[in-house]
């Protein structure tokens, strides 16, 4: 005997509630937590994760973000922009293979207070580029490191 309908159909929707949701992956800076006011060491993680080759990250530095230093690493090349002494952007050009992913360090002061949302454009060989700039829930969010008080 079959079971109802409407049965059948809850059994499904609980298998879709309760299935594990996957989360695109996306440019992110770590650590997702600091403390306000702080120097911090910041890892930019940046995976391939369809089957075009990753050329380059551009990094924007929040305002309110002063930027000390740039991890040299092998294998990729950095360009900072500046306003003045500042670095307002970091770009980072490195072939990134798909289901690959590069890391790349900069060290920053934070802020006193609030929230620093990292935005980033990942540049791809094919030309194209995907724009990291949302809010959290959307498609392509931001990341952002929450600054906790001293």
């Amino acid at each position: 005997m079959r079971p109802p309908v409407f049965a059948r159909a809850a059994v499904v929707t609980a298998g879709i509630l309760l299935a594990p949701s996957v989360a695109p992956a996306h440019v992110t800076v770590w650590p997702r937590e600091s403390q306000a006011g702080a120097s911090e060491r910041y890892v930019v993680r940046v995976p391939t994760e369809g089957q075009v080759t990753t050329i380059a990250v551009e990094l924007e530095i929040p305002p309110d973000v002063t930027v000390s230093g740039v991890l040299a690493g092998a294998g990729f090349v950095y360009e900072a922009r500046r306003d003045g002494n500042r670095i307002t952007a970091i770009t980072w050009k490195q072939a990134i293979k798909p289901s690959e992913v590069g890391e790349f360090v900069f060290f920053a002061r934070n802020p006193k207070a609030g929230q620093i949302a990292w935005k980033a454009r990942q540049r791809f060989a094919d030309g194209t580029s995907a724009d990291w700039v949302g809010v959290e829930g959307d498609r392509r969010p931001a990341s952002v490191t929450h600054l906790k008080a001293p």
